[in-house]
């Protein structure tokens, strides 16, 4: 919690802040602070009196008065705030962070009737006395109701109060009989705090003991010191609590601020709903700016292994020394001028790097110091004073996390030396040695957001790592046979992405790239595992279909415009696995003979499915069907079809068969045995019938598949 140390100090004297109070701008200042750096200034009506004069302004280098923030009761909800509170009459002074409180400089006005102090209360201050915020500038003309105006920041007070008791003496066991040992945790029923062995023998967690909760020592020392909520009441109308949220002014409200003031024509809501619904929006916001110091500290990590291989880099010089003492005396001199560079280089690393731990430190620092200071925030249970601080929260976590963006995460400097000397000059050459690149490329980032699989196609991504300055010619992809078998490449080229087709259905590749250039082949990338679909999607293929056919439906439905037999293909092949697919049948007139099946990517296409030995099919009419390859006719059977009629076609590689359903029911003996390659869908039809395709569907359930085919072959 040291991180938030820095939201929980007051910006004018650096402590801890003691009777935080809210500016109109959102920020915080303690009271005593605040009644510190008012200072008085000419009506505010006349801003040009009051340069003519040089005096009642504070002498803030980046004020002026024609610059500056003046609310009043026009703007959006604070009011105008004013107090009784004396100028101050102290010389000079400075914080412990530099924001320097200056005095009036003018005499003071003598006091009014109606300014007069009472009894116990704080003296009055001159009219139109300025506060001007010293976090962001803004300057406030008060009004006679001075500091008593401002809303108390109970939320910060409570969160401060809690830090400092967290950072108290550590609690003692209270169970020890000599020298109590430190408390590790504390009971919430028995009230009791235990050090580890007293638990164990006094508390153990069985029985009725086991429902008990145990807490940490800071977070039971809290509950057992936290006071009694306080009623929140209006700053206008000091005798009415806030039960209302003002969603215009963006500021709690009481039931007297409907009825009678400004609040009265504003849209207001309940004040819990909108404590929940801002602590839940606060929490949301956390969770983003969560992930960004997550990635910071990752960050660092990365930064100081770098710094570690840059200081390791003697191994580097220890090589350039011994080429250059191997040359003649006039490579002697070159010889130290090469040092110089490659120290230059060493110590240029160093300090990007280290200037950027020491950047990406402070933001980290800050940005961890404000998620607990707002996860303190969200514990607090004032509805209250939680709305008056969470709209400017939530703007500070999202200004936060946008500050992260992904160049704040990068590395500014690689901690590779890409020098390499080359020794084979002659002597004459000596004066003009140099480093050159002579080495191969790094191992290439496969990109995982971008790498994807559908149906069995597989697309992969992958770019050079950052900062590289190794030329690259060219890539090599490979990829094993989706069963655990050797690489192959299916790739060489100088892209950074590739589509594979035609791979096996509910299969697991593995996938790696590497990259080469003239000096060779690099290491390869990190292995990517890419599981292919298990159920085909696919659609007929009009690129493969014969002219005649007419497609509609995203290619799902087809027709012919021929009265001879057609054949049109789907758009994917399988080799492997267990594949059902369905048509519906929307037209059959004069009672045409369709045919249903698979087929090789060269079969015939203005012919009936089955009339060369490309395609396996069933034809059937409204009566009978039967099976047909190569133009042979086999297993007539009874049964028919008619429009509405579904066909099923089940091609299972496992045992290499095909089947043929017809309304669900297997029509005839299996088809078809012995298949082994690669298949398409098809089907043949004519002009009187028209047919929609159905993918994706289950293995029907009366069918159990076999067992896999160990020399399956690959497509």
């Amino acid at each position: 919690m040291d991180e938030m140390e820095e939201e929980l100090k007051c910006p004018v004297c650096g402590s801890f802040f003691r009777e935080p109070i809210i500016l109109p701008c959102s920020h915080n200042i303690c009271l005593a602070c605040a009644r510190n750096i008012l200072v008085q200034t000419p009506d505010a009506e006349s801003p040009q009196s009051s340069r003519a004069s040089g005096s009642g302004v504070s002498d803030y280098d980046y004020l002026d008065l024609d610059k500056m923030s003046l609310y009043s009761e026009a703007d959006s909800g604070y009011g105008s705030y004013g107090g009784f509170v004396s100028a101050p009459t102290t010389p000079c002074q400075k914080s412990p962070n530099g924001v320097r409180v200056f005095p009036p400089t003018v005499p003071q006005p003598p006091p009014q009737q109606h300014l007069l102090p009472q009894p116990g209360s704080l003296p009055p201050i001159p009219r139109n006395s300025c506060i001007t915020c010293p976090q962001c500038h803004r300057s406030l003309i008060l009004d006679d109701r001075g500091l008593r105006g401002f809303p108390k920041n109970r939320v910060l007070e409570g969160v401060v109060d809690r830090y400092q008791q967290s950072k108290a003496a550590a609690l003692k066991c209270q169970l020890c009989e000599k020298s109590p040992k430190e408390a590790t945790v504390m009971c919430e029923q028995c009230d009791v705090f235990y050090c580890d062995p007293c638990r164990l023998r006094c508390h153990p967690p069985r029985g009725p003991l086991a429902k008990h909760r145990l807490v940490p020592p800071a977070q039971g020392r809290i509950s057992r010191r936290a006071s009694p909520r306080k009623i929140s009441t209006c700053t206008e109308h000091e005798l009415e609590n806030l039960s209302m949220y003002c969603v215009q002014c963006k500021m709690p409200v009481c039931y007297q601020c409907l009825e009678e003031g400004k609040h009265g024509t504003h849209e207001v809501k309940a004040l819990g709903a909108m404590w929940k619904l801002h602590k839940g929006q606060l929490s949301q916001a956390l969770n983003g700016l969560s992930d960004r110091a997550t990635e910071a500290k990752e960050f660092l990590v990365q930064l100081r292994n770098m710094v570690q291989h840059i200081q390791n880099g003697v191994e580097f010089e220890a090589c350039l020394v011994a080429q250059c003492d191997a040359l003649i005396d006039a490579l002697n001199r070159r010889k130290a001028q090469l040092l110089a560079q490659v120290n230059k280089e060493h110590e240029h690393k160093l300090k990007v790097v280290r200037d950027q731990i020491s950047h990406c430190t402070v933001k980290l620092r800050q940005t961890t110091g404000l998620m607990e200071y707002c996860l303190e925030v969200i514990k607090e249970n004032d509805p209250s004073g939680f709305l008056q601080i969470s709209d400017a929260l939530i703007r500070r976590v999202h200004m936060t996390e946008s500050q992260w963006g992904k160049g704040t995460l990068t590395p500014r400097m690689t901690s590779d030396f890409d020098l390499t000397l080359d020794s084979g000059p002659l002597l004459q050459t000596i004066h003009q040695l140099d480093f050159v690149q002579m080495k191969v490329p790094a191992a290439p980032m496969l990109q995982l957001e971008e790498c994807c699989t559908q149906n069995n196609s597989a697309t992969l991504s992958w770019k050079q790592p950052p900062l590289s300055t190794i030329a690259v010619d060219g890539y090599i992809l490979e990829l094993d046979d989706g069963n655990g078998g050797p690489f192959r490449e299916v790739y060489v080229g100088t892209e950074t992405i590739c589509t594979v087709d035609g791979l096996h259905f509910n299969s697991t590749y593995k996938s790696r790239v590497k990259a080469f250039n003239a000096s060779g082949v690099g290491q390869y990338s990190k292995t990517l595992i890419m599981q292919t679909s298990e159920i085909a999607w696919f659609t007929f293929d009009p690129a493969s279909a014969h002219p005649d056919i007419m497609f509609s439906n995203d290619n799902l439905t087809v027709t012919c415009n021929s009265y001879d037999d057609r054949v049109v293909m789907g758009n994917t092949a399988f080799s492997r696995g267990v594949h059902y697919w369905e048509m519906t049948v929307d037209r059959y007139d004069n009672h045409p003979d369709p045919a249903f099946g698979i087929a090789r990517g060269d079969v015939l296409k203005d012919v009936m499915l089955g009339k060369d030995d490309k395609a396996w099919a069933m034809y059937v009419d409204n009566n009978r069907s039967w099976f047909m390859h190569n133009n042979s006719h086999t297993n007539r059977t009874d049964g028919g079809i008619s429009k509405g009629s579904t066909i099923g076609v089940l091609l299972d590689f496992s045992r290499r068969i095909l089947i043929f359903l017809i309304n669900d029911e297997q029509q005839g003996p299996v088809a078809f045995e012995g298949l082994e390659g690669a298949y398409y869908p098809a089907i043949s039809l004519n002009r009187n019938v028209q047919v929609t395709l159905h993918t994706g569907l289950p293995i029907p359930d009366f069918y159990t598949p076999g067992e896999a085919d160990p020399t399956g072959s690959v497509c």
